[in-house]
């Protein structure tokens, strides 16, 4: 189902705000508990910023191509697959921050321009079928917003570890 226009407005706004409320969450925490994993499959803070980055760089490539492709494909990923290949629990969580401030400023300047008539395209996406701006737009629009929300979880969770 496609956007109105002040539904759209109100989506570019969550999507622009989301570093910010994944910085604070991340700001929270200790240097002790961000490597801590909350239970067993869990991701610690630390890697969900470094998810939180390379999610952020392919989305970015995402709305590109539907905006810019006919009908493009929009192939999904292993998320855990990532999160072990490219050791996320290793990972450097500023240059991680920094990344998803960067591509969401850049990507939220570019989403400003467009017209009315740019919304509406579609493309598939490889796991779910129909995929389109508008669906992108939700997706991303919480995507940090969960991720920081999980952030303060594990937080909640390291304090009560030790009461």
């Amino acid at each position: 189902m496609s956007m109105d226009a002040a539904t759209r407005t109100s989506w570019l706004e969550r999507y622009r705000s989301g570093p910010s409320l994944l910085r604070r969450a991340w700001d929270e925490t200790s240097a002790e508990m961000r490597s801590w994993r909350p239970a067993e499959g869990a991701w610690s803070a630390l890697e969900v910023v470094a998810h939180c980055a390379d999610s952020e760089t392919y989305a970015a490539i995402r709305i590109r191509l539907l905006l810019a492709e006919g009908e493009p494909l929009i192939v999904g990923y292993d998320e855990q697959a990532w999160a072990r290949c490219f050791d996320y629990q290793g990972s450097d969580p500023e240059a991680s921050l920094h990344l998803v401030e960067t591509v969401r400023a850049h990507t939220s300047t570019m989403l400003a321009q467009l017209s009315d008539g740019a919304w509406g395209r579609m493309g598939r996406h490889s796991h779910s079928g129909p995929y389109g701006t508008d669906d992108w737009l939700r997706s991303y629009g919480e995507h940090l917003e969960i991720h920081a929300r999980q952030i303060q979880r594990n937080l909640l969770a390291w304090q009560e570890r030790s009461v």
